[in-house]
C-alpha cells in the first residue's frame, strides 16, 4: 500500500472513531407505565423536558426503552423484568404505585425514578423521604390523600345532596382500596352516602354511567387514576350529558369541560423525575436523592360547565379557586 493511500485510510478510521465511541457511551434508560404511549403524551414530554435540563436528549445522548403495560397492571412485573434483562442503566416508572412496586421488585440494584400519587414511606416503597435509601427515590405529588377533600368540595357545591358517587380503578389494587376506605370516611364524616362504581375500560365507564343514572347520584367523584387522566374528555362530556357534578384530580379535566379539578400539576412531577433520572445519569445515588414532595395544589373550576348544568358556585368556593374557566 502506498504512503498517502495509508495516511488516508489512517485518517479515515481516526475520523470514525469517535462516532463509535459516542455511539458506545450513550445509556439507555427503561420507562415503564402503566397505560399506554397515546394516553401519557404530555406527562412523557413533560419527562424528556426534565431530562434535557440534566443535558440528556433522546436520540442524541440517550436512549429509552418503553414498556406500556395499557391499563394491564398484571403485566407490569414482566415488563419490569425485561427491562433488567436489557440492564438499562435506569428505570423512571410512571406515574402510579403498581409500576414502582414492580420496578422495586424486580431489580435491588438498577436506579429506580417513580413518580406517584400514595405515601411512598405508608406503602413501603422507601423506608425515608429525606434518605430513602436502597435503590429508589422519585417524586410524590398530592392525589391519593386529596380524595376526601373532593368529597368535602362537593358537599359545598351541592348541599342538597344526600347521596354520591366514586369511580374506581380496581385493576390498581392497592390505590384503590386505600381511596375507597377514605373516600366513604370522608362521606360518613358529613353524611352522605357513597356508591363505588368500578371502571378499567371505556365500556365499563359507560356502565358506570348508566348505572350512576339508576341510582340517581347526585355527584361523582373521578379518583385519581392513570386510566381516568386518560380519558378526561370522555368523562366530560358523559357527566355534562347526565347533568351530574363532578370532581376530578386532573386539571386537563376542567379544562375538557368537566365541572372542577382539585389536584396537583402531574406534568411538573413529570419533569421533575426527568431530572431526577437525569442527575442519577450523572452519577448520583438515588439513596441519597430525597423523595420531592409536590405539596401545592390548584382548584380550577369551570363556570361554563357549572352554568350549563345550573348551579351556582358559593363565593367562598370562588375565592379559593386558582383559576376559573369562563
Amino acid at each position: 500500500m502506498r504512503r498517502r493511500e495509508f495516511v488516508a485510510l489512517l485518517g479515515g478510521v481516526t475520523a470514525a472513531w469517535p462516532l463509535a465511541t459516542r455511539a458506545q457511551s450513550v445509556p439507555t434508560i427503561g420507562f415503564l407505565n402503566s397505560a399506554s404511549s397515546d394516553l401519557q403524551a404530555a406527562r412523557l414530554r413533560a419527562f424528556r423536558s426534565g431530562l434535557s435540563e440534566s443535558g440528556y436528549v433522546e436520540g442524541r445522548n440517550l436512549a429509552i426503552e418503553y414498556r406500556w403495560a395499557d391499563n394491564q397492571f398484571d403485566r407490569l412485573p414482566a415488563l419490569a423484568q425485561d427491562l433488567v434483562r436489557q440492564k438499562v442503566a435506569v428505570i423512571a416508572t410512571g406515574y402510579n404505585l403498581a409500576a414502582a412496586k414492580a420496578a422495586k421488585e424486580a431489580t435491588s440494584t438498577i436506579p429506580i425514578v417513580f413518580a406517584s400519587g400514595v405515601d411512598p414511606v405508608k406503602t413501603g416503597l422507601v423506608s425515608s423521604l429525606n434518605r430513602p435509601g436502597g435503590n429508589i427515590t422519585g417524586v410524590n405529588i398530592l392525589t391519593n390523600e386529596l380524595v376526601p377533600k373532593h368529597v368535602e368540595l362537593l358537599r359545598e357545591l351541592v348541599p342538597v345532596a344526600t347521596r354520591i358517587a366514586a369511580l374506581i380503578n380496581r385493576t390498581n389494587k392497592e390505590s384503590a382500596e386505600s381511596m375507597s376506605r377514605d373516600a366513604k370516611a370522608a362521606a360518613d364524616r358529613v353524611g352522605l352516602e357513597l356508591d363505588l362504581l368500578d371502571a378499567s375500560t371505556d365500556a365499563d365507564i359507560a356502565t358506570a354511567f348508566a348505572t350512576l343514572r339508576q341510582r340517581q347520584d347526585s355527584a361523582l367523584i373521578i379518583t385519581p387514576d392513570s386510566f381516568f387522566g386518560s380519558r378526561n374528555e370522555v368523562l366530560a362530556t358523559l357527566a355534562l350529558r347526565d347533568g351530574v357534578p363532578t370532581i376530578s384530580p386532573f386539571k386537563d379535566y376542567a379544562i375538557a369541560g368537566g365541572l372542577m379539578s382539585y389536584g396537583g400539576s402531574a406534568i411538573d412531577q413529570g419533569r421533575q423525575a426527568g431530572i431526577y433520572t437525569g442527575r442519577i445519569l450523572n452519577g448520583e445515588k438515588p439513596a441519597e436523592l430525597p423523595i420531592l414532595q409536590t405539596t401545592k395544589v390548584e382548584l380550577i373550576i369551570n363556570l361554563r360547565t357549572a352554568k350549563m348544568l345550573g348551579l351556582s358556585v358559593p363565593l367562598p368556593l370562588l375565592g379559593r379557586s386558582e383559576e376559573m374557566i369562563e
